[in-house]
């Protein structure tokens, strides 16, 4: 997986579709929050700094306070990937936001996407 593109993109211009995907659905921005929250550390005031400065999803793993230790409990198909077989680290963290906003989007109970 050499798309190294993304990791240039801004993290503040994919966010809104984020939450354009869940609303969609009729799940909500908080609950796009709560997800971000949980898998990287950031809290409310944290992600407002990063979408603020406008960083590239490089910068924004490369920040993140405390990726989340349950993160191995994240598999299945995203974007045509199994996550638990993508090697790159920073493509696999993308991939893991993508898919916990992919299970939301698609219903999935906050407790199961949170994996407790």
């Amino acid at each position: 997986m050499k798309n190294t593109r993304v990791y240039k993109m801004s993290f503040a211009s994919v966010y809104p579709l984020y939450i354009q995907k869940a609303e969609k659905k009729g799940r909500t921005k908080e609950e796009v929050d709560t997800i971000i929250f949980w898998l990287t550390g950031y809290d409310k005031q944290t992600l407002q700094q990063q979408i603020d400065n406008k960083v590239d999803f490089e910068t924004f793993f490369a920040q993140v306070p405390q990726l989340n230790p349950n993160v191995s409990k994240i598999t299945g198909v995203i974007c045509g990937y199994r996550v638990e077989d993508i090697e790159e680290p920073l493509m696999k963290q993308i991939r893991y936001l993508d898919k916990l906003v992919d299970e939301l989007a698609k219903g999935k109970a906050m407790e199961k996407i949170l994996r407790k």
